[in-house]
């Protein structure tokens, strides 16, 4: 439970997030407080739009439509991976929902199935509204997917909640289905993964000895079924500028086939080849391919 932050203090975090923002119009003060209270809030909701075209998705969510007056979320999350700010307050994005998922999300747990409609969802919850048509063949750019991770995990910050507390429309309203083309649980991890690389797990270099450039090799026995580390999703990120992505949805932080296939095409780009191409990651080709520190 938390107070809304502040419009200054929301930019802030979403700023340093590493998010590029846009600020449209009067979104500090469009809302629609006057229908009701916004607050206190639990959690962030993330959907999708059922619109193309970045101007067209970003007018019709400052502005609604009718039978629905704007603002309909208080993000817009782009295919371009910037946030558009067109709302802050009360928005028309989440309507009623489950008390049940409520409860859960408050006490950051598992959430159970939605299976009524009696609470009302747009005072407890940030929305960010994604570009999108949600019929399952629209593609969710990478850029996109990563800038919807720092958007929640910013909220999250903000508040000090754990990924528990992000949720999709789906899981709030019965009969919703954004949003679709991504997993919630995959975004969850996401979000987790990026709150917890950025806690302080070691003493900061001292002044003059900054850190390596790029992230040491952690050991092939690093690379387990199920690991989930920050450090994996910078390797899909290289792994993808090399031409090597072989992702559907991602990269992410936990390790998965999906990590194995693209790294298996790395190795290959090096000329690597046989059981020296299995996809698991060695000295050599993890120095070549160059990922951030993290």
């Amino acid at each position: 439970m938390a107070t809304p932050a502040s419009p200054a203090k929301f930019l802030k975090a979403l700023q340093d997030e590493g998010l590029t923002v846009v600020q449209v119009g009067d979104w500090r003060t469009h809302n629609r407080n006057h229908k009701g209270p916004w607050g206190p809030v639990h959690g962030v909701m993330i959907h999708h739009t059922v619109t193309t075209g970045s101007a067209h998705t970003v007018d019709i969510c400052r502005k609604g439509y009718a039978g629905l007056p704007g603002p309909l979320c208080h993000g817009v999350i782009t295919k371009d991976g910037r946030v558009h700010l067109v709302g802050y307050g009360r928005a028309n994005h989440a309507g009623l929902g489950d008390d049940d998922v409520l409860a859960a999300v408050i006490a950051e747990k598992r959430l159970p199935a939605d299976n009524e409609a009696s609470t009302d969802g747009n005072a407890r919850f940030y929305g960010f509204e994604c570009e999108n048509l949600g019929d399952g063949d629209d593609p969710w750019p990478a850029v996109q997917l990563e800038a919807i991770e720092r958007a929640a995990a910013a909220v999250c910050r903000l508040h000090d909640w754990d990924a528990e507390s992000v949720i999709g429309h789906l899981e709030w309203q019965p009969g919703k289905v954004d949003p679709r083309g991504f997993s919630m649980d995959g975004m969850r991890d996401r979000v987790q993964a990026r709150l917890d690389a950025k806690a302080p797990t070691k003493p900061p270099a001292p002044a003059g000895k900054p850190g390596p450039k790029y992230e040491p090799f952690p050991g092939a026995a690093f690379f387990a079924p199920g690991r989930r580390h920050q450090v994996i999703t910078e390797m899909g990120r290289r792994l993808v500028a090399e031409g090597c992505g072989r992702y559907s949805v991602g990269p992410g932080p936990r390790w998965a086939d999906a990590d194995r296939r693209s790294y298996a095409a790395w190795q290959r780009k090096l000329g690597f080849s046989g059981s020296d191409a299995d996809g698991i990651p060695g000295p050599t080709s993890w120095n070549a391919l160059k990922v951030p520190n993290t």
